[in-house]
């Protein structure tokens, strides 16, 4: 060993010359950086102020590189809110950017406390809380109050007896604006976050009556049994429904078989509806409904007119990476895996397929529970196939041949027109 190797350690770690193990090198360096969890946009994230700027205030959230709150965001806060602000203060941010052209993660405070907002008002709708807070304005429909950081209306409708006994006059200033400043008691009714839209009504039962109500009606509740019920309040994720005094919740899902994307396309708050009781969970309180286990399925009306091993035509609608959606007639999707879209290799459904495009292809699978079809384009000349084939094409044949095949009044006729 030369003194250049013994400087370098080299003799002692790799005596016989041999070259590092890349492998090794590369999982290292691949495990290190999967223990960093990378900010993504639209994430909530909690960190600590490691400097406050001017311009900019900085915070480590984590990430390789520290986030920064700048420009708008920062102009979004008030005096009095910065000055409340310090470093090494632990403080939630919301993703706007996980990278600028700078390489900073660009965060906003604002859009957290509005974020975490919401996420509050959609799980106290589901709790039916009861909140305390004060009225802040009115316009002509009805009175503004506070619900956190967000603002909640308070339809004319939703407003006490005792209170609306106390408005008069001809114009909302007039009827409302006495009221600002006074202290309500409301319960969230309707949560549209896309929309930002939330609307409350004010209480005018205490907790106690309503959570004695509410356990007499679940202990006469029977799952499977149909009732009707008044929609009583509105949220993405589906609609409360009060049955004998108390609320039970048809998911969003549990709506309709049409695919929705928010009850309020179907439904509104007062109207009555019929609903099956699907679930009753005593200890939580909670009772699932639904309306849909009420209306028949189209889907598998639609679907009737496949079985498995049938060849169909389907058009190309959507590719991703775990395979291709087809359109089948009837209106029917299916999907054809990426397993099933060649006996080659294939590392995306674009080597083989194009979107709008139509195929032949053969139903593997239906199933009916999961509204699911699943398609095949290597198996559309597959042997094992030949027999099922060979029938329909028998069928198809002979159904034809019924068609155009003359009747006997006619035949004789035409043989004795040739005499």
């Amino acid at each position: 060993m030369d003194e250049h190797e013994a400087q370098n350690g080299q003799g002692a770690a790799n005596p016989q010359g041999e070259q590092p193990n890349n492998q090794t090198m590369e999982s290292l360096l691949a495990s290190e950086s999967l223990s960093v969890e990378l900010p993504q946009v639209g994430e909530i994230r909690k960190g600590m102020i490691a400097s406050i700027g001017s311009n900019q205030i900085l915070i480590s959230i984590g990430a390789k590189s520290e986030g920064v709150v700048a420009g708008r965001e920062l102009e979004q806060l008030t005096a009095e809110e910065r000055a409340e602000l310090k470093v090494g203060q632990e403080v939630n941010v919301f993703v706007l950017n996980p990278e600028d052209q700078n390489g900073n993660v660009v965060l906003s405070f604002k859009r957290a406390q509005e974020e975490m907002s919401w996420e509050n008002v959609e799980k106290m709708i589901t709790e039916e809380t009861v909140m305390d807070t004060k009225i802040i304005g009115f316009n002509k429909g009805g009175l503004i109050v506070a619900v956190g950081n967000l603002r909640g209306f308070v339809p004319s409708s939703q407003i006490s007896a005792g209170r609306r006994a106390q408005s008069s006059g001809d114009t909302p200033e007039q009827r409302w604006q006495k009221m600002v400043g006074q202290p309500i008691s409301v319960r969230i009714i309707e949560v549209d976050r896309e929309r930002r839209r939330l609307i409350l009504t004010e209480r005018a039962t205490n907790n106690e009556s309503r959570a004695s109500m509410k356990d007499r009606v679940i202990g006469e509740l029977e799952e499977g049994k149909i009732y009707t019920g008044r929609v009583t309040s509105l949220a993405e994720f589906g609609a409360f429904v009060n049955i004998n005094g108390a609320d039970g919740l048809v998911h969003l899902s549990e709506l309709s078989w049409d695919r929705l994307t928010h009850p309020k396309e179907i439904l509104e708050v007062g109207q009555e509806v019929k609903v099956k009781v699907i679930n009753i969970d005593r200890e939580k309180k909670r009772i699932g409904l639904s309306m849909r286990a009420l209306q028949d399925d189209p889907w598998k009306n639609r679907v009737e007119k496949f079985s498995v091993g049938q060849l169909v035509e389907g058009t190309i609608t959507r590719l991703t990476k775990f395979g291709a959606f087809a359109r089948l007639d009837g209106d029917i999707e299916g999907l054809i895996h990426i397993s099933e879209l060649s006996e080659n290799r294939v590392e995306h459904p674009k080597e083989v397929l194009k979107e709008g495009e139509t195929k032949t292809l053969r139903v593997i699978r239906i199933d009916g529970e999961q509204h699911r079809v699943g398609l095949s384009l290597r198996k559309v000349d597959s042997a094992a196939f030949a027999d099922k084939d060979f029938k329909m094409l028998t069928q198809e044949f002979g159904e034809q041949g019924e068609e155009t095949q003359p009747d006997e009044e006619s035949s004789s006729t035409e043989e004795t027109k040739s005499e």
